[in-house]
């Protein structure tokens, strides 16, 4: 008897052990190699001198954070006068400085910091999600969970809203949360362009974006966002910078935002609905995933900065935002990238 039948009693039943050894890797579940970039990010704000008689200057400049996506390192600030780094809501972060005796010439700082950001990926939104839930319990609970399903001042949650989200869905025959998100994702894709003419764009209003139908990131997502919550679905926004495709340096002359829903199958999903109406060939990627090519800022809108501003919340906060005795100043701004290394 020779080692192979000790082995295997059988020919036929070595065969299917090898066939069944082989096939093996094949369906095993691997985690997917996420791309990511590597590069520098400087943001310089100048506040202009203010008017006189001014008695109290208040800077605040959003800083990135570090989060699952994104890292942060070699954080350097440049300033003239102390600051302080704030804790914000929803893990935002930001620079803080009042001058103890007003600027006699503009008031410049200047941040740097190494940014790593990574391909955000959600596998479980394109596949099955019966047995993915277990899965989805181990991703750090959100402790903010009810406020993405409460309204912002531009988003409200009215009936109207309501009703157009419930014939959306109806549409498209969505039963579970996941289908609903997917049915408002392509809804508002194929009904929404891209379009920063006009007035009215740019401030997340859904009722501008739903009668309009063209905007920019932020009133696409007000759709996607409101919908979602109005229908029970929790989402959140974060905004943040876009950086071309194309590795190098340069400047970045407008923000970026997008957009994550959440469901007990998949737990958070990515979407970026203004990203997939300007690369069509993009659009069922970019329902469960973030690409690489941007930096976060903050997250969430309505949002009251640290020390709380004067002023009424902020809308959203990705520019330098100052305050002359409580009223907006004005400040110039400038955000410049530079690739380190390319993944």
């Amino acid at each position: 008897m020779n080692v192979y039948s000790l082995i295997f009693p059988t020919a036929r039943a070595g065969m299917l052990l090898l066939a069944a050894l082989v096939a093996q890797p094949a369906t095993a579940q691997t985690a997917p190699v996420l791309r990511s970039r590597t590069f520098q990010l400087t943001s310089t704000a100048t506040v202009p001198v203010p008017p006189a008689g001014t008695k109290t200057l208040d800077l605040w400049l959003p800083v990135p954070h570090a989060d699952a996506s994104q890292d942060v390192r070699d954080l350097k600030i440049e300033a003239p006068v102390p600051y302080k780094i704030e804790k914000g809501a929803y893990g935002n972060e930001m620079l803080h400085l009042r001058p103890s005796a007003m600027p006699t010439a503009p008031l410049v700082v200047k941040l740097t910091a190494q940014i790593t950001r990574r391909e955000h990926l959600n596998l479980r939104a394109n596949g099955p999600t019966g047995t993915t839930a277990a899965k989805a319990k181990k991703e750090k609970a959100d402790p903010n969970m009810a406020r993405w399903l409460a309204p912002d001042r531009l988003v409200p949650l009215d009936a109207k809203i309501k009703q157009q989200a419930e014939e959306v869905v109806a549409k498209a025959n969505a039963k579970t949360p996941l289908e609903k998100a997917r049915a408002i994702y392509e809804h508002v894709v194929s009904t929404v362009t891209y379009d920063k003419t006009g007035q009215g764009w740019g401030r997340g209003d859904i009722y501008y974006a739903c009668d309009a139908r063209r905007g920019n990131c932020t009133d696409f997502h007000a759709i996607v966002i409101g919908y979602c919550r109005s229908l029970g679905i929790p989402a959140r926004f974060s905004i943040g910078l876009p950086l071309p495709v194309e590795r190098g340096r340069g400047e970045v002359k407008g923000y970026h935002c997008w957009a994550e829903f959440f469901t007990p199958e998949t737990g958070w999903v990515p979407v970026d609905a203004s990203e997939a109406a300007k690369n069509p060939d993009k659009r069922n990627y970019f329902f469960g995933a973030h690409d690489e090519n941007r930096v976060e800022f903050t997250r969430g809108r309505d949002l009251e900065l640290t020390p709380k501003q004067a002023g009424p919340p902020l809308n959203y906060f990705v520019y330098p935002y100052a305050e002359a005795d409580g009223k907006p100043l004005e400040v110039g701004r400038v955000y410049e990238f530079s690739d380190i290394t390319a993944q």
